[in-house]
């Protein structure tokens, strides 16, 4: 058993709505939707021999809502390929999901259902900046993944808010093609349980030889491209980039950048000891899905803190199936070049590599839209509403932003000036001055990264400055 079942984003109250259960479709057959685009098309049709896979079904009017009067979306309870991760996809990037989106798995073998699960819809704040080039026609709107452990059925509707659409069927407003994708973010998953947690790293390692470029145990160009990235840092096809002490991390950053640092810096450089990394291959990404060309931005001016609101309930272990699962969604799903964080961070505070090109170069992520420019986005591995994140996450950032912020001389506690890509707090071409580590909803209107661990960066901030030796 890959998986175990999330627990909700929001509160289950299913009594509340007008849609009844109905029993389970034990027998009813998955059926793919028309897609958009050809890279929909092969992950919908991805061969079994193959890490990971998407399922794309189109949403259809089930009922009407008793009080509105406007038709609500979903699909009846219905047996599919197995899957752990899920969202809903719609065509146009700009269009907004106004309504509840609700949907209540089977888990894979055992036949029981769970209660109704809120997905959190609103997701355009994590894009590429607009007018960029990954900002391209290919992108679609999506609400934010959700995590459920592994499925074989699911059953789903979408309620209009009231008084947001009219009563038409479909409901006017709603975005057009509107389909649920389900990601099978492949076999290559550590088991789950608590005893695993003890195991994290063990796990990792021996999953890379199945998880990788089609099981062939060869490392293909993609792959070995995103591992040379990391050259100076770990050895071609590492799993990890290992920690290391104060004074070996000051060494490496003057051959890293000793050309571009003042004689101050070479002298005395603020720089946090370079915690361990998880590489992309130690998560099992599959290179073949991703954009080939890096991406690069300039000098790294600032850390957006984000949560992936994909639920709390997962154990350490499974932390990397989560993260290739946010990784198909993004590329597969949404139509972004690659994951869009640079960095994610579990539970248990251990660092995983996101977007490729390289954890000591400026890479240019999809996070934070509007401010993807100079920046790092860090993604905490789940929902921080109403949850208080882990101290040793809280650890993990000051950790990683230490180091980060410490490569391009900024203060974790200072303020710096960036200049907004556009969105709904900041028009185009403004300069904003913000924290050199903020929480996503300093440069955009959201509540990423949930109040919770919003609260928590000031620790952060101060934490990273001890690191750094301020």
């Amino acid at each position: 058993m890959r998986g175990i079942l999330a627990s909700s984003i929001g509160v289950t109250c299913a009594a509340a709505l007008a849609l009844p259960l109905v029993p389970p479709a034990t027998a009813a057959a998955a059926r793919t939707a028309p897609t958009a685009d050809a890279a929909t098309r092969a992950a919908v049709t991805t061969p079994p021999d193959v890490p990971g896979s998407t399922q794309s079904l189109p949403l259809r009017t089930l009922t009407r809502d008793r009080a509105s009067g406007a038709a609500v979306l979903g699909l009846t309870p219905r047996a599919v390929r197995h899957f752990s991760l899920l969202g809903v996809v719609w065509d146009d990037p700009a269009a907004e999901l106004h309504g509840r989106v609700q949907v209540r798995t089977r888990a894979a073998g055992a036949g029981a259902w769970t209660g109704w699960q809120d997905v959190e819809t609103h997701y355009a704040d994590h894009a590429a900046d607009p007018g960029s080039a990954e900002a391209s026609d290919r992108v679609r709107g999506a609400t934010a993944p959700l995590w459920v452990g592994e499925s074989d059925g699911v059953e789903i509707r979408v309620r209009p808010e009231p008084g947001a659409y009219g009563a038409d069927d479909p409901p006017a407003g709603l975005p057009s093609g509107l389909r649920l994708d389900l990601v099978d973010p492949g076999s290559a998953a550590p088991p789950a349980g608590d005893a695993a947690d003890e195991a994290v790293e063990e796990v990792v390692d021996e999953a890379v030889d199945e998880a990788v470029d089609g099981r062939t145990g060869v490392m293909s160009a993609e792959a070995t491209a995103a591992s040379a990235a990391n050259d100076g840092l770990a050895p071609l096809g590492a799993t990890e980039i290992p920690a290391l002490t104060g004074e070996q991390t000051r060494q490496e950053l003057l051959t890293l950048r000793g050309p571009e640092l003042t004689e101050q810096q070479r002298a005395k450089p603020y720089i946090g000891p370079r915690p361990a990394i998880v590489t992309r291959r130690g998560w099992g990404a599959d290179e073949s899905l991703r954009a080939r060309q890096f991406v690069y931005t300039g000098k790294v001016k600032a850390a957006f803190v984000h949560h992936t609101a994909s639920g709390n309930n997962y154990s350490c272990a499974q932390a990397p199936s989560l993260i290739r699962g946010f990784y198909r969604y993004h590329v597969r799903s949404l139509g972004w070049r690659d994951i869009g964080y640079n960095f994610l961070v579990d539970k248990c505070g251990r660092i995983y590599e996101g977007r490729a090109g390289g954890v000591a170069k400026p890479v240019r992520g999809a996070h934070t839209y509007g401010f993807n420019t100079d920046t790092t986005g860090i993604a905490v591995i789940g929902s921080y509403g109403s949850t208080k994140p882990s101290s040793s996450a809280v650890k993990a950032i000051a950790r990683l932003t230490a180091w980060k912020l410490g490569l391009h001389g900024m203060n974790p506690r200072a303020k710096t000036y960036l200049k907004s890509g556009g969105g709904n707090l900041y028009r185009k071409g403004k300069k904003v001055r913000l924290n050199v580590i903020s929480g996503h909803r300093d440069g955009f209107n959201t509540s990423c990264p949930g109040g919770k661990l919003y609260r928590k960066l000031g620790t952060a901030r101060s934490t990273a400055a001890r690191y750094q030796g301020r």
